[in-house]
């Protein structure tokens, strides 16, 4: 708290001083404080002021941008009357008198400007105590004399804390509708905040923000200022803004912290400028969807896109009737989420990513995967096929490797330069750790691997040092809370309630059965609980046997209405049973639907029947689907002369949908913010920032077996 406090007031400070008329200035090599000083006729220690985090010792870096407070001339030169005379005096003061020298011998190849940049003074610090240098070239051997200027002191101003307050975060809130309320970009509630995490929009419910207080205004009794998209033209300065506005242009940077951040009123910047006071109503994500109007959109294209007339926008959105302008927040019934790409309440524009990529990002990948090279002998072909085929680490790894070669290919036909590094973990932790001493982790955009918990924590805890992103190539593990783990299979927890969300769209008086073995009461209890009126049937489990009582399961049956049986267990006999005697069921009178929550490797077993499957019209949730015979499925028979399994389809998609976002935005944690629901040929991928534990894959399917095929059950029949 204490630091939240120390960082909130610098940067009220900073704030204070944006309010005079700056202007930004990109550092050239050789530069000094004091020569800028001078360019701009303002003191050094103005500069230093502006500038909180430099120091009168550093040694300025190229292109570093520095605040310059071109009314600190003014301000702080009592003794003038006029602008002319004032910045007459500041340039005096610039001339700094050292503390005393010290003696340089100019080496072989040095120059002035290395010597200057050396010390931190200017080539004109060292002419005016070394005069020779004004009618003589600088040669090796020359004694110099180096000025030792006194540090400037840099002075504590007071910040008037009335100007903000504290907000506290309500339930369901996001930032966007936070500052909708308060009529700021969501950039400048960033920036008055600092310690918010810029890779995700998530706010805790009672989380303190630092927000502007607005002369007039309050939002506690919901008396707020409305306000208008500006875009700032060529020329403009705070101060012809505000007096064009009628407010102080500290009002301005107010509303706009991101005017100090990035160095001042630029062309072209979308800022808030005060419209007119009126009542509003709560907002937050119970009510409203926000969407953020982009530049170039108009209104034609904007009602297209979000499914709605004009005359509803204008209604919620009022400011509309002053015309559209990039930078807008509007808002709409949350109901329409249903319709549109939705994430933490904030509608995401449809982006096409083999579109939008940029040819000049340079990729860089490492794959982290448990080959077992120690434990195949490729000397001996039939016991090297042998091996491969009896180890699942094997199989797994070498299904998404060559999947992951497809997808390289694929990215290399787009003009995308990709480098990747492989090794071998041996599906050891010692094995891991030696590769991550052997190779830098920052070198990379993106690590996929490895499979072990306990080795991908250890990557991924190095590879958080340097924000590096790590992808995990299956399900969620909860014990792993690292916020810059990618996990791509969705959780089993996910898929069971995208099935019962899916079913409670489709149930009217549907009779729901329950069969769950003794591990899955758990499951049978999360289904009664989401519908009440749902009959449960015991399991008997015998030495040899498992399966239902027959009488006790007819008794439940109905004739009257359809019959959903939701089947939940891990044991192949027990699904083999209960598929067998619900397909004898079915009657003309007796209609039998089969589902379940957790299609695992016992409904995939080969004494289960497919025609079974297909009468009852099984429905399921999936990270997969069925794959046809399309680009990549060809691609990769041409090139290892097989049909790829689901690893290697999973390795291609979960490949070419990385290099794909990183291509488009070099940095995987905003992209994976921007873009929503990304397809190829057998999965999908949807990030969802979690507060701590990083990003889960919240993507996935139903299908449905139907006339001896594996279906997808399509958005709109889920509705």
């Amino acid at each position: 708290m204490r630091f939240f406090i120390v960082l909130s007031a610098f940067l009220m400070f900073t704030l204070q001083l944006a309010a005079q008329e700056t202007v930004t200035h990109a550092v050239q090599e050789g530069e000094t404080i004091y020569s800028i000083a001078r360019k701009y006729r303002v003191t050094p220690f103005n500069i230093l002021k502006a500038n909180k985090g430099l120091k009168q010792e550093d040694i300025l870096k190229p292109n570093t941008v520095l605040i310059i407070p071109l009314d600190a001339a003014a301000s702080d030169i009592k003794t003038s009357d006029t602008r002319e005379e004032a910045e007459k005096e500041a340039e005096e003061l610039v001339q700094r008198q050292p503390l005393g020298f010290k003696n340089h011998r100019v080496r072989r190849k040095e120059t002035l400007f290395g010597i200057a940049k050396r010390y931190d003074i200017t080539e004109e610090d060292i002419k005016r105590y070394n005069t020779d240098l004004y009618a003589s070239p600088l040669k090796k051997g020359m004694r110099l004399k180096i000025p030792e200027f006194p540090v400037v002191e840099v002075a504590e101003d007071s910040i008037n804390l009335e100007d903000f307050e504290t907000y506290t975060v309500l339930p369901k809130e996001t930032r966007w509708s936070i500052a909708h309320k308060y009529g700021i970009t969501v950039d400048s509630l960033i920036n008055l905040n600092p310690d918010l995490p810029r890779t995700t929009n998530h706010l805790a419910v009672g989380q303190e923000l630092m927000l502007p207080k607005i002369a007039g205004t309050s939002v506690d009794s919901l008396t707020v200022q409305l306000y208008e998209s500006y875009t700032v033209p060529p020329k403009k300065t705070l101060y012809s803004l505000g007096r064009e506005y009628g407010i102080p242009s500290s009002d301005i940077v107010k509303l706009n912290p991101e005017i100090v951040e990035q160095g001042g009123l630029k062309e072209g910047m979308v800022i808030r400028l005060p419209k007119k006071t009126l009542k509003t109503e709560e907002v937050n994500t119970d009510n409203y969807i926000f969407y953020e109007v982009k530049p170039k959109q108009t209104i034609f294209s904007l009602t297209r896109d979000l499914s709605v007339r004009y005359d509803e926008l204008l209604e919620l959105n009022p400011d509309l009737s002053r015309g559209l302008q990039a930078g807008m927040v509007l808002k709409l019934p949350s109901e329409r989420a249903v319709d549109l790409e939705v994430k933490n309440a904030l509608i995401l524009d449809k982006i096409n990513l083999l579109d939008s990529i940029n040819t000049d990002n340079h990729l860089k990948l490492i794959y982290l995967l448990p080959f077992r090279l120690d434990k195949v002998d490729f000397k001996d072909r039939e016991n090297a096929k042998k091996t491969i085929s009896g180890r699942n680490d094997i199989k797994y790894s070498l299904g998404l490797y060559t999947g992951a070669m497809i997808a390289l290919d694929s990215i290399a036909d787009l003009g995308i330069s990709v480098d990747i590094k492989t090794f071998d973990t041996q599906l050891s932790l010692d094995k891991t750790r030696e590769i991550l001493i052997r190779e830098n982790i920052n070198n990379y955009n993106a690590v996929v691997g490895p499979l072990q918990p306990n080795a991908l924590k250890e990557v991924a805890v190095q590879a958080a040092n340097y924000d590096v992103p790590v992808i995990a190539p299956l399900a969620a593990q909860s014990e792993i809370s690292l916020a810059n783990v990618f996990f791509s299979i969705p959780a089993d927890s996910l898929l069971r309630q995208k099935m019962l969300n899916y079913i409670s769209t489709k149930v009217t008086e549907q009779n729901i059965i329950v069969i769950a073995d003794e591990k899955r009461q758990n499951v049978a209890a999360q289904i009664k609980e989401k519908f009440p009126l749902a009959k449960l049937v015991e399991v008997k489990e015998e030495e040899e046997n498992i399966s239902i009582d027959l009488e006790q399961f007819q008794l439940q049956l109905s004739e009257d209405q359809e019959n959903w049986v939701f089947v939940e267990t891990d044991n192949f006999k027990l699904v083999s049973s209960v598929s067998s005697i619900l397909n004898s069921t079915i009657t003309e009178d007796i209609s039998v639907r089969m589902f379940t929550t957790s299609k695992n490797k016992a409904f995939d077993n080969d004494v289960i029947s497919s025609s079974h499957l297909s009468n009852l019209k099984f429905t399921y949730p999936s990270v997969y689907r069925e794959v046809g015979s399309d680009a990549f499925v060809r691609r990769y028979r041409r090139k290892f002369g097989s049909t790829p399994d689901r690893y290697a389809v999973r390795g291609f998609d979960l490949t070419f949908d990385l290099l794909l976002k990183l291509a488009y935005r070099m940095n995987l944690f905003q992209a994976s913010e921007t873009i929503g629901v990304t397809e190829y040929t057998g999965n999908k991928f949807n990030y969802a920032k979690d507060l701590s534990s990083g990003y889960f894959n919240t993507a996935s399917y139903i299908m449905m077996y139907e006339d001896m095929f594996i279906k997808e059950v399509k958005p709109q029949q889920s509705k």
